[in-house]
Order: C-alpha cells, then structure tokens, then sequence
C-alpha cells in the first residue's frame, strides 16, 4: 500500500485501468517478470489488510470525528515536507520548492505543528514530490513491476526512492522507536482509511485484482512524475 497516495487520483487510476486489465494476459506484459512472486506477497498483504488493517481503518473512519482525521493527515502531510522540499530542488524545481518551504513554515507555526492547513488557503498548495518522481523526471526507467510487504504496490525505480526518501524523512529518522512506531502505525491507519472508497472500486470492478492494482499504480506514478499532465505512456519500452 503506497502510503503517501492520494486516494482521488488512485481511484481515477483504477477506472481508467479496467478496460487495459482486464484485456491483458499477466505473461504479455515484460515490465512485470517477478508476477508469480508479486501475487504470492499481493495475496499475503490482502490477507494482512482484510484481518487488520482494513477493519482497523474502518473502526477509525466510524469512532474518530472527520476533523480529527484531517488534523492527522494534515500532521503527516507536513511531516513529511522536507522529502518534497528536496525533491523540488532535485528535480530543478526552485520557485516550487520555495512555495513548499513557505507552506512547512506557515503549517508548523501558524498551522499547529501541522494540525491545521492554512498555507492552503493562503495559495501555497501541496505538491507531491519524492525520489522515485525525481529519477523518473531525469528519465530513469520504471523497471520492473514490484509488490512489497505490507507496503503494496511499487517497481525498482520507485524502491531505490523511499529507501533514498528514509534518510530524509523527519518521522523515519525519529530517534524514540517507541514515538516512531506508534507515530508510523497511525500514519498507515490513516492513509488505510482514506484508500477505503478506492479499494472499494477495486474489488467492485476489477476482473483480476492484481492487473487492475498494477496498472492503475502504474498510470499514477506517470502522471504524478509529469506533474498532471503526462505524454501518452509507454511502459513496456521501457
């Protein structure tokens, strides 16, 4: 489960990949050798999500009031600015890169410690940024498709980044393990409980869960690397 996902684009991504998915045979597609290992872990993760996390997040989204909840997602969204920040640089981004400095700056004094959002309101907007979009920006290749433990969804590319990412993420590197993994298990029931609707379409609409999943992780890695507005893909070149 990608954790840093915004859970309106992933459920686009899932419509606009039924129709490809469910057309194509799992052996056509060269980007995806490790299928047969991939849906081993996707199976062991659907198992892990319908006994824990999906119920946990589902608990949480009926007991914890929506303004709470957009409290804890705002606190991770800021949290994890400086990962953005740097990428902005990376990827030769200076002006966004000073707009999301501004946005950490005005949330963590004027916004709580990131509680609240009015950089949003002041017209300093989020971005999403990481490594992975950063080597995909300067044209490294996707690879091959990747499904990691308890984590989801992934490829080579976008592997090498959260690991590059860790080092820089101000709740990763937190020196209290005990704060870091309570912090860390929140963090994952929140995002679990925003991916509620789009796993919802998944299991609704999709012929093969794993194609529809892949696919639709793929289309919005391309897109989130061309900011919104991407040239017609071709990932099986790659």
């Amino acid at each position: 489960m990608d954790m840093n996902v915004d859970s309106r684009v992933i459920v686009l991504g899932l419509l606009a990949a039924v129709s490809g998915c469910a057309n194509t045979p799992p052996h056509e597609d060269a980007s995806d050798p490790l299928e047969p290992v991939n849906r081993v872990v996707d199976t062991f993760n659907d198992k892990v999500d319908r006994a824990v996390l999906k119920p946990t997040a589902q608990a949480y989204e009926q007991t914890v009031p929506q303004l709470a909840r957009a409290s804890v997602t705002n606190f991770f969204s800021n949290l994890r600015e400086p990962v953005v920040i740097v990428n902005d640089l990376l990827q030769g981004k200076p002006r966004q890169g000073a707009a999301d400095t501004g946005r950490l700056l005005v949330n963590s004094t004027l916004g709580v410690f990131g509680l609240f959002d009015p950089a949003t309101q002041m017209g300093l907007g989020k971005h999403n940024e990481d490594f992975g979009q950063t080597l995909g920006y300067w044209g490294v290749g996707e690879g091959w498709y990747l499904v990691l433990p308890i984590l989801g969804p992934s490829t080579v590319r976008d592997g090498v980044g959260m690991a590059v990412d860790y080092q820089i993420d101000p709740l990763a590197q937190h020196d209290e393990v005990r704060e870091r993994n309570a912090l860390g298990a929140l963090n994952l029931v929140d995002t679990r409980a925003r991916l509620l609707s789009a796993t919802k379409v998944r299991d609704t609409a999709a012929l093969d869960a794993y194609l529809f999943t892949r696919e639709a992780y793929r289309q919005h890695r391309w897109d989130r690397i061309h900011d919104g507005n991407p040239p017609p893909p071709s990932f099986d070149d790659e």
